[in-house]
């Protein structure tokens, strides 16, 4: 039995019935239920087994009968009627930053607004002035968030998409056509360039029986291959087709010849900016250059593939992630282009949450993960005692989970746990501990986790301030923002990388994929000022260790190289810039 997802439907239905305007307490017990599961260290099944349910905290009677009706059933009836009587889109309301299921309650229940698009009107006309706790900023903040969440309509994540769009490329991969040839095939478009937020999953495939492709692909094979998971051909065509699959990603396939395979592969990865600079030199040094091939005059000028095609052009190979027109082939030109990161450049890991706050696993699991991951090091960073939402330590728990790292660094000899915390940066600028707590601390992390609505000088303020402690080791995720889910705050980030250079501090790239923060685009930035990024991967369980990898090729994006990325400097060095004995 998977306790993570049982967490989730308890957490859910405590959600559901905060938006029916349940008695508090009924969905509170849900939530503790969630928040017990999750921190479980008895096997859920052994309890089930040994009749020894009810003897867990917060394990009352009707959440003993949803656990063994799960058991039973691998469904809860009344989860399942809760989600059937609840208008789908107050549940997309609960994506509106600052609109919690409270409000939305009050919305549904006072002015009937049970969707987006009837909320938008009910803003137009100021009706939800007259609701108690909806003033003008209340209001001026969800129409924001309405407008945010209309220009993400459509868009999903990088991982969700790269992982979908693996399973299709190895499907194509794995055809062989009447000819006994393989389809040659490979993702493309800005899933391969590693934007943060795509639009749709672009392959190029390479075959002399592109009808054999296309029939496949848009055929009943393939959809039940891919399990069931198409839900409407949108295009049908000899060179292209597409679909939609169910969760609504736009996937588009074409197929080329072989000889043009590479020349496609160039053109249908390149960002518009970046294939419009490449015209223009190719025009200069006296080519044409388009999907169907590098030509001299009408005469095709053969490659074998990209780096041939950028050696034609007298550059060195562009890798896919910096095709933007961000001086990639300038860079190129004059053999400067930086040598990314790569994922064995990383030493270990900074920024996990164990149980001591809101994580999932012990200090001894994530510990054992890292060492099993090849890591030399763990730098822990729980929450604070502010943050009341994620179980923050307060200063017995600080207290006994240094003695603990003290203990297990003796145990794993060729390891090393650093103490850290992730201190929330409070409206103020100070730090979530007085200094004498803090100076406990290898390394501190600051983060805003609230008052995300603050105007830019402000919060400007705040997190310069907090940057003033001599204890503030990093900046965690520094513009809040969760993609597709909530706008960065306003801050002047230039204003944060020139304190940073000033004062050392290094800026987390934090790998969770909903949030990617900081941005590529200011990676970049950060670098030419000599600001260390940390790769983080924000872990609250042992599973999610591995999101720093996947942080890796964000930091390519941004043009980061081994020396600019904080973990992948050695356990000494890493003692030393912590100034540690």
């Amino acid at each position: 039995m998977d306790r993570h997802e049982l967490a989730r439907i308890f957490n859910e239905i405590g959600v559901l019935l905060e938006l029916k305007g349940e008695n508090p307490f009924k969905a509170r017990a849900y939530y503790n239920a969630a928040r017990t599961m999750e921190k479980m260290e008895e096997d859920l099944e052994v309890l089930i087994q040994e009749k020894r349910l009810r003897e867990v905290s917060g394990f009352g009677e009707a959440i003993v009968e949803k656990i063994l009706e799960w058991k039973q059933t691998g469904t809860i009836g009344y989860y399942d009627r809760l989600r059937q009587d609840t208008p789908g889109g107050l549940l997309e309301l609960l994506r509106l930053p600052g609109l919690g299921p409270k409000k939305i309650a009050v919305l549904y229940s006072k002015l009937g607004i049970s969707d987006l698009e009837v909320l938008e009107a009910a803003c137009a006309k100021n009706r939800l002035l007259a609701l108690p706790g909806f003033g003008q900023k209340t209001q001026e903040r969800i129409c924001a968030g309405i407008q945010f969440l209309r220009e993400q309509r459509g868009c999903f994540l990088w991982a969700e998409g790269m992982r979908w769009a693996v399973k299709i490329r190895e499907l194509l991969a794995a055809r062989e056509g009447t000819d006994g040839k393989p389809f040659a095939v490979e993702i493309a478009g800005s899933l391969r360039r590693s934007q943060p937020v795509c639009k749709d999953i672009d392959l190029v495939a390479a075959s002399s029986l592109s009808h054999e492709v296309m029939a496949y692909f848009i055929g009943p094979a393939f959809n039940r291959d891919l399990g069931s998971a198409v839900e409407e051909i949108t295009e049908n065509g000899e060179t292209k087709s597409s679909l939609r699959l169910v969760n609504g990603m736009n996937v588009d396939l074409r197929v080329v010849k072989p000889e043009e395979y590479p020349y496609a592969l160039l053109h249908f990865t390149g960002g518009k900016e970046h294939n419009s600079a490449l015209r223009h030199l190719v025009k200069d040094l006296g080519y044409k250059v388009n999907e169907y091939g590098l030509f001299q005059g009408q005469e095709l000028v053969s490659c074998r593939g990209e780096t041939e095609i950028y050696q034609r052009l007298g550059l060195t190979y562009i890798p896919p992630e910096l095709r933007e027109d961000l001086g990639e082939i300038e860079a190129a030109a004059a053999g400067k282009l930086p040598r990314l990161v790569e994922t064995g450049d990383i030493q270990g890991i900074f920024h996990v949450h164990t149980t001591y706050s809101d994580g999932v696993n012990s200090l001894r699991e994530m510990v054992e993960t890292a060492i099993e991951r090849g890591y030399k090091y763990l730098g822990v960073a729980d929450h604070s005692q502010t943050a009341v939402y994620a179980h923050g330590m307060n200063h017995d728990a600080v207290k006994k989970q240094c003695a603990e790292i003290d203990r297990l660094n003796r145990e794993y000899k060729d390891f090393t746990i650093f103490k850290g915390i992730e201190a929330d940066i409070l409206p103020s600028g100070d730090l979530d501990y007085d200094f004498e707590t803090l100076a406990k601390f290898d390394f501190v992390i600051g983060s805003v986790h609230s008052h995300f609505w603050m105007e830019r000088a402000q919060m400007t303020k705040r997190i310069l301030r907090a940057m003033e402690n001599p204890y503030l080791t990093m900046v965690g995720h520094p513009t809040g923002r969760i993609l597709l889910g909530r706008p960065a705050y306003e801050v002047d980030l230039e204003a944060v990388i020139a304190k940073a250079a000033q004062k050392g501090i290094i800026i987390e790239l934090n790998a969770n994929p909903h949030r990617l923060d900081l941005d590529w685009r200011w990676c970049l930035r950060a670098k030419k000022q000599g600001v260390l990024i940390s790769i983080n991967p924000d872990a609250h369980s042992v599973l999610e260790l591995d999101l720093t990898r996947s942080g890796i090729v964000f930091a390519r994006k941004g043009w980061l190289e081994k020396a600019d990325i904080f973990n992948t400097r050695s356990v000494q060095e890493i003692t030393d810039f912590f100034g540690k004995p």
